[in-house]
């Protein structure tokens, strides 16, 4: 268990193979938007400089990483990918001077979620795309702010450089 959540800006990252999908708070933590999408950018990492820089800007106290387990809670390829990216970011946050924390946190449904959300709301499949993964983020984010409000403390595990 960490110490008590410190105040700030939250961000959120939905992992995918092709894009990253991000959502923030407001600096009170208490309401989760979606940001932006980002294109994976598997030899070069400009996402993670992008993501490197929003969280610079927004002055982020930390940043959740969805890490996608499967039904029974088991681990899967795509949760390795999910480590894999969230050390990476670490790793950039660190080399850039950026004082943020990374946690992974349990994003199980997320996806599945925000497609039943965005087509409750009228928008079709072939729309969902690019908001997909912001919509992915934002519930990855409202779960871990629900959760900080109700433990006290920052949920999910944090990630350290090595």
């Amino acid at each position: 268990m960490s110490a008590a959540p410190r105040a700030g800006v939250r961000l959120a990252v939905d992992v995918g193979e092709a894009r990253v999908g991000l959502a923030v708070s407001d600096p009170d933590a208490l309401v989760a938007t979606p940001l932006m999408t980002l294109r994976r950018d598997h030899n070069k990492a400009s996402d993670l400089r992008m993501l490197t820089r929003i969280a610079a800007d927004r002055a982020a106290a930390v940043i959740y990483v969805g890490l996608p387990l499967s039904l029974a809670g088991h681990e899967t390829a795509s949760t390795q990918k999910a480590r894999d990216y969230a050390s990476a970011l670490v790793q950039q946050l660190a080399g850039s001077g950026v004082g943020v924390e990374v946690r992974l946190i349990d994003e199980r449904l997320s996806t599945v979620s925000a497609a039943g959300k965005m087509r409750a709301s009228g928008v079709q499949a072939r729309d969902q795309r690019e908001a997909i993964d912001q919509a992915a983020a934002v519930e990855i984010l409202s779960h871990a702010l629900e959760m900080r409000s109700s433990l006290g403390t920052e949920p999910g595990t944090a990630v350290f450089h090595r």
